[in-house]
């Protein structure tokens, strides 16, 4: 059978100042009809612009295509012209991009820009290319299309608007769709609709499919083959049964082994060290906290609604959930980054939220957070030095400045980092390496408590595992306490000694992370678990998801008329009252 992509020795550099950086050497793979192939590997690796090569959509210059073919039915794309070009995007090749919202334009109705390929490639009336639309739209699980046809991208969710991208890239019936990290950005629960749909779509289609990502376990559930890339060169190609079970490469094993896998018992912790909140008081007690906020015309949003629970010293709290469901807000709340609207937050047995705004300066010594994006809450007009040292001269324990200097190396060393990286600035560093500058400042002020909020979101998995790692070796050296919030359930089972599942701003389950993820009681913790995709493709064939429609409003699981109930000790579960 003659495939219907060929990429043969593709070649790709950027031009920077009076150098030539190469992105991808000597590329070569064949995509069949009907079947997906996995692209993956870390950021940087070359994926991507693998991707845009094929569709012709990297800006030249400062993009060079220096060598190779990319031969799609027949035909040498990289010898096309842009007017050429233009008729084979969206009517032969579709594409899928990671960020919805930038992808989609904001002044357009959705049903506009579906209707635009149908009437540009297939000639279609406006009339006729609406109600193409609108039998996409409801192809694509997204209801009441005559109304969602006419609102613009902003009034759909994440996981909706990646419906929305499914659909316009699907609408011309293309011969291959490219999807570039479609479900990065979405929920455990989203992200398994999305890929239920795409393979929907090309069961009905016939449609081939290049899955671009560097989550594994994606891989393991969606394609027939796999090729890895690393450095701009595909390092190691198989099916996936054969990658998964046999993996040639180094760099291959790397990648499987940093992946936690959520059908894996918790490693131990080490021996000879103290076991976490063993026989310790709560360092910190939540007593039925409440976080409303005002959204005009007499509508309140409830994001944490009378949640209660603690934390020991020494303790990693997980707090898990969809995008929505309150952690975050939990968090920022404990903090007073917002100031709650009801409730008390113990620290020590001191009444957090009752605090001055002067004693409030003096706790936050007590009390850091971990952001979630390392690069927006870094000051890019900072060097590191001062980013680090500027915590340091809030609460006045800076010294001289030379003492600075020196305690700040002494952090710099203590994340895994070269103390002399002190005099770079953010964007000089790789995003692992500013997570790690994030977490050496929430260390400058010797904090007993750290909030963890979503830290490894915009990581690579091998990455993430090096970060976890670390925040687990300072927890021991430190004696830290941490409430680490995050919507990967597998790295949160791994870190975490107990788990709190958030749902529309109630925890509906709580207890320790083996017994949870071995035993789940309530039916929204079932569905966030079995949403999970394993690194295994023979289970990933096997299981049986029990998928939750996207939330679009209401108390699905009537938490307003449940409470927590203790079914056995440690395991805590929202059960109905009355």
């Amino acid at each position: 059978m003659e495939p219907i992509l060929k990429v043969n020795n593709l070649h790709i550099s950027f031009q920077s100042h009076d150098e030539e950086r190469p992105a991808v050497r000597g590329v070569s793979f064949e995509v069949y009809k009907g079947e997906t192939l996995g692209i993956v590997g870390e950021s940087g690796s070359g994926k991507s612009v693998t991707a845009r090569s094929i569709m012709r959509l990297l800006p030249s210059p400062p993009a060079l295509l220096k060598d190779g073919e990319i031969v799609f039915l027949g035909d040498n794309l990289a010898a096309k012209s842009e007017k050429q070009m233009e008729q084979i995007r969206g009517r032969e090749i579709g594409m899928i991009f990671q960020d919805p919202m930038s992808s989609l334009n904001p002044t357009i109705r959705i049903g506009e820009q579906i209707s635009e390929s149908l009437i540009k490639h297939r000639k279609l009336s406006r009339r006729a290319a609406k109600q193409e639309a609108l039998e996409i739209l409801k192809q694509v699980g997204i209801r009441d299309s005559e109304v969602r046809y006419q609102q613009y991208p902003h009034e759909f969710s994440g996981g909706m608007r990646q419906r929305v991208m499914i659909a316009i890239a699907l609408v011309c019936q293309p011969a291959l769709l490219i999807a570039d990290e479609p479900t990065t950005a979405l929920d455990v629960t989203i992200q398994a609709q999305i890929l239920n749909l795409m393979k929907h779509m090309q069961q009905r289609l016939g449609t081939s499919i290049i899955l671009i990502t560097h989550d594994l376990g994606v891989v393991a559930g969606m394609c027939d083959r796999v090729a890895v890339m690393k450095d701009g060169e595909i390092v190691e190609t198989g099916t996936t049964e054969e990658i998964f079970a046999k993996p040639q490469h180094p760099y291959t094993q790397r990648l499987l082994n940093a992946l936690p896998r959520l059908d894996e018992k918790k490693k131990p912790k080490p021996p000879g060290l103290i076991i976490p909140g063993e026989g310790k008081r709560p360092l910190l007690e939540v007593r039925s906290l409440k976080q409303h906020f005002n959204l005009g015309k007499g509508r309140v949003l409830r994001a944490v609604n009378d949640i209660s629970f603690h934390i020991k010293e020494g303790e990693t709290l997980g707090m898990v959930g969809e995008s929505g469901s309150g952690k975050s807000t939990t968090g920022r709340s404990i903090l007073r980054l917002h100031e709650p609207t009801g409730g008390d937050v113990l620290f020590h047995g001191m009444a957090v939220n009752r605090l001055n705004a002067q004693e409030m300066k003096t706790m936050r010594r007590h009390m850091q957070m971990i952001f979630q994006d390392p690069y927006a809450s870094l000051n890019p007009r900072f060097k590191v030095m001062d980013i680090i040292g500027e915590a340091l001269d809030v609460h006045n324990l800076a010294g001289s400045k030379s003492e600075r200097k020196k305690r700040v190396e002494e952090l710099l060393d203590l994340v895994g980092l070269d103390p002399a990286y002190a005099i770079r600035y953010p964007h000089e560093f790789s995003g692992g390496q500013r997570q790690r500058i994030g977490i050496a400042r929430a260390l400058a002020v010797e904090p007993k408590f750290i909030v963890c909020d979503e830290p490894l979101s915009a990581l690579d998995m091998s990455i993430q595992a090096q970060v976890v790692k670390l925040l687990e070796e300072l927890q021991q050296r430190l004696g830290l306490t941490y409430l680490f919030i995050a919507h990967d359930l597998s790295m949160v089972k791994h870190i975490s000694d107990r788990v709190a599942v958030m749902y529309m701003g109630r925890i509906v389950e709580l207890a320790e992370s083996e017994e949870l993820y071995t035993n789940p009681q309530h039916e929204y913790t079932k569905s966030l678990l079995a949403a999970i995709p394993v690194p295994d493709p023979k289970i990933e064939a096997a299981k049986k998801r029990t998928l939750m429609e996207e939330q679009t409003g209401g108390d699905k699981y009537n938490l307003n008329q449940s409470s927590l109930v203790e079914i056995s000790e440690g395991h805590w579960v929202a059960m109905p009252t009355g």
